[in-house]
């Protein structure tokens, strides 16, 4: 029995490894736009708004896939599927490179994208290699994987320079490519898939796999996970142009600093889904959600020149969030948001052991949504609001929205499980002190109310 264990350790640490590996190729892909969009734009003249939507549209094919790829892995294993959208997009990004026109641009954007549904294949095929106590820490780990967008903003802009944006996205292409047939050839089929195929049975029909998706606490996590990973995503995509445009710095720099933020937001995942394990998701929502309001609400404050009249004149003095702040900022925000994370898909498979394929991909798909539609409203208020901030504004308020609504839920979901015990209570705080114990006849003790 233990030989059997340990070969079981052996191949759950293999498929973690193999899988979180080609999850960072996946997404160092989706995130390519924030860097070499930063050339284009410069190339095409494109006004912010124009940039938001190019550095975006890779994540709406990435969000929007996430269901059917996850209903795909469900119904033919994650294996399979992972290996072919890894295949299907590193042509995409080859292609990338003989692009001209803004349009074509767009629509190359949207091959690139599938990169970005990576994510739903590789929940359900994880978890399947774990049970409830560890799903948590396993899915954690893969989540890691995020990481992916700190390499590309860190490692991108070096590759830019040295090679072009072109050639860039050539070699990017090729290591998503060789990841793909490796990934392949050192995994295996998960339990689940295998024991189908053994017994016969047939792959369930996708109207089944939906199912779940009527229920409104499926859409409560999406919402979370709108957050916590689209603007995650978002934030990784705009902060270069966020560093540039506010602090006026170079690329690489702009492109390290905007790393800062997303490493961070990449490697605690793994912590936060052992939090999630030991304490409970619920709890570790709680810290993400108020730790992030903390950061958002100093970053959303915009540089301001005041005027105060003094006894002896006008006084004179600005007040701006200096860029080590903001940086520090935006790196525990990060942190926050990493756990919040892996705390979101704790949840699913502990709700919906049977359709973490497709419940994943909804909510993967809702938080995707939110890396697709952010940038957008990031570059449409740069150019109608003019204020750089305010893209932290936007955040602070979706952050407000979830927090409230959660403890909302949560505190409906307490009050229905102890409405019996509530019933037990004087009706007004006022008789607390009127309620006492009687001793009935027989000599038993009994709760009554004067």
């Amino acid at each position: 029995m233990q030989l059997i264990d340990s070969e079981t350790r052996r191949k759950q640490t293999r498929i973690l490894g193999m899988s979180t590996f080609a999850f960072t190729v996946c997404f160092a892909v989706w995130t390519i736009f924030s860097i070499i969009g930063l050339k284009i734009k410069q190339e095409l003249g494109l006004n912010d708004t124009e940039f938001g939507i190019l550095i975006a549209t890779p994540v709406l094919t990435g969000s929007l896939s996430r269901i059917f790829l996850g209903i795909w892995t469900d119904q033919y294993g994650g294996r399979l599927v992972y290996t072919l959208v890894m295949l299907t997009t590193s042509v995409a990004v080859w292609l990338l490179a003989s692009v001209e026109s803004y349009p074509w641009f767009l629509v190359a954007a949207l091959g690139v994208g599938l990169a970005g549904g990576s994510f739903a294949v590789g929940i359900a095929f994880v978890s399947r290699w774990y049970d409830a106590k560890h799903q948590g820490t396993a899915l954690g780990i893969f989540g890691m994987g995020n990481v992916g967008a700190a390499v590309t903003n860190f490692g991108a802009p070096y590759l830019v320079v040295a090679l072009g944006w072109e050639d860039t996205a050539k070699v990017y292409a090729v290591i998503l490519f060789i990841t793909a047939i490796i990934f392949y050839f050192v995994t295996e089929e998960d339990p689940v898939t295998s024991e189908r195929k053994r017994k016969g049975e047939k792959v369930p029909a996708a109207f089944m796999q939906l199912e779940p998706l009527k229920k409104l606490q499926v859409w409560r996590f999406a919402l979370y996970y709108f957050f916590v990973f689209g603007g995650f995503v978002a934030l990784a995509l705009w902060l270069p142009r966020f560093y540039q445009g506010s602090y006026g710095l170079d690329i690489k720099t702009a492109g390290m600093l905007a790393a800062a933020y997303a490493l961070p937001g990449s490697i605690f995942r793994a912590l936060g889904g052992w939090l999630s394990d030991k304490f409970g998701a619920r709890k570790v929502m709680y810290w993400t959600f108020i730790g992030s309001m903390v950061c958002l609400f100093f970053l959303s404050y915009p540089k301001t020149d005041y005027i105060v009249h003094g006894v002896q004149g006008p006084i004179h003095f600005t007040l701006a969030t200096p860029l080590w702040l903001c940086v520090t900022l935006t790196v525990v925000l990060g942190f926050f948001m990493s756990l919040g994370k892996a705390a979101v898909y704790k949840h699913i498979p502990v709700y919906y052991p049977g359709h973490v394929g497709a419940v994943g991909g909804l909510v993967g798909m809702i938080g995707g949504l939110g890396g697709f539609f952010l940038p957008i409203l990031f570059g449409g208020a740069n150019d109608l609001v003019g204020v750089w901030t305010s893209c932290f504004m936007m955040l602070f308020g979706i952050t407000a929205i979830s927090l409230i609504w959660m403890h909302l839920a949560i505190r409906r979901m307490e009050m229905a499980a102890m409405a019996e015990e509530l019933k037990k209570l004087p009706e007004l705080p006022e008789m607390a002190e009127m309620h006492h114990l009687k001793i009935a006849p027989g000599g038993d003790k009994q709760e009554t109310y004067p």
